[in-house]
């Protein structure tokens, strides 16, 4: 793990947990988001980059 790597936050989408730092499996989480905030955010951004991803292939 990279000296950067600890400075950012994941969101673990198994147990619905924000780590600081990569903590658990790579498949158990996304990231890495700069702020805690964000991370609190990661299924709302997915939900969001899913939305504009299926309007541009609409189009």
């Amino acid at each position: 793990m990279g000296e950067t790597d600890e400075l950012h936050w994941w969101y673990n989408h198994r147990t619905g947990e924000v780590e600081h730092g990569p903590q658990s499996l790579g498949s158990d989480r996304d990231g890495p988001y700069a702020t805690e905030a964000d991370a609190r955010r990661a299924p709302e951004i997915a939900r969001e980059r899913a939305r504009a991803w299926a309007a541009e292939e609409e189009d």
